[in-house]
């Protein structure tokens, strides 16, 4: 079996490939780890959920793989390394969220900016705010935060940024029109912070009680990485005592909230389960981009050269066909 698909694609990308390959779609298998593991046995490469981790183990039942891909947007639930060692390509589609994410951001941060508007969080006394003239601060320069700084600049938004990983003299900074400062700086001087950084294992916690005795007044802060960032009693302490009037998370993990946790039942934390990049043309972008990913692939010669297809590349780290940013 050339292609095995626990998660449909769009029909037409979906009947494009059946043109092409053998190709089964078995979405039952996600919910079945031993039957997936009997199936892969002979299977050239595969698409899955996010809810099915890619590890070792798993490897070791699929010896002829040559892919493993996902319509999603993060590599959080697949071993690379793993991938790495034994030769099988990872096809994530990135770019095809950005606009999505982008788009989220924007929203969320507009509803808390009108008060009592986002989700189920109670109306706070007082007039709203407007995002014009407003400091934004972006925590990352994740793909999305690319085109989030675009929507925002169009708004008439101030933009200052900070990101672990991306010096101060980078020039992205200036393309993006965003000044970049410190972290305490940035959350000092924001208005509001959005979150979007590339999430590493060595992330964890980092918004701790150090960065959150920084905050400005009145903050509000929205996010598509993961939770795991945020260490849980800093951020419950500085939400019960207003230094963050309000946030609204995306990509949370299980236990974020749980009864137990000390950020059970605030009333100004909002959650929301990787919807950011859930919309009906994201969808058809990663279907488009797995599809060809997977038909280039198999249609050539087994390489030794194992690659990692995240295509984060072009203009400001998009490309055009998968992004959709920019486009009509």
């Amino acid at each position: 079996m050339e292609i095995l698909l626990l998660e449909r694609l769009v029909p037409e990308a979906q009947a494009w490939l059946e043109a092409r390959h053998q190709v089964a779609c078995r979405p039952d298998l996600a919910d079945d780890p031993g039957a997936l593991r009997r199936e892969l046995y002979n299977v050239q490469s595969v698409v899955l959920p996010r809810k099915v981790s890619i590890t070792r183990e798993l490897l070791d039942f699929a010896p002829v793989l040559r892919a493993v891909a996902r319509t999603s947007d993060g590599t959080e639930d697949t071993d690379l390394e793993a991938c790495r060692d034994r030769k099988v390509r990872v096809i994530v589609a990135t770019n095809a969220h950005v606009r999505s994410n982008a788009e989220f951001l924007l929203a969320s941060l507009l509803s808390l900016y009108r008060r009592g508007v986002a989700g189920d969080r109670p109306a706070v006394s007082g007039a709203g705010r407007e995002l014009h003239s407003s400091v934004v601060g972006l925590f990352g320069l994740a793909p999305s935060a690319h085109a989030f700084a675009l929507m925002l600049a169009a708004l008439g938004a101030r933009l200052i940024g900070y990101d672990p990983a991306v010096h101060s003299t980078a020039p992205i900074w200036q393309r993006l029109g965003v000044r970049p400062v410190g972290l305490q700086d940035l959350v000092a001087q924001s208005d509001a912070v959005a979150v979007q950084v590339l999430y590493a294992s060595r992330y964890e916690g980092f918004v701790n009680d150090k960065v959150l005795a920084h905050c400005k007044p009145g903050q509000v802060w929205v996010g598509t990485t993961r939770s795991a960032l945020f260490q849980h009693e800093a951020l419950a302490k500085a939400l019960a005592d207003g230094r963050i009037e309000a946030a609204l998370l995306d990509n949370v993990e299980p236990g974020f909230v749980a009864r137990g946790s000390p950020l059970h039942a605030l009333p100004n934390l909002v959650l929301t389960h990787r919807i950011g990049s859930d919309t009906r043309e994201s969808h058809v972008r990663a279907s488009w981009h797995v599809a060809q990913r997977l038909d280039g692939i198999l249609s050539r010669p087994r390489s030794g050269n194992t690659q990692f297809d995240n295509l984060i590349s072009g203009p400001m780290g998009l490309e055009g066909g998968d992004s959709g940013f920019g486009r009509r």
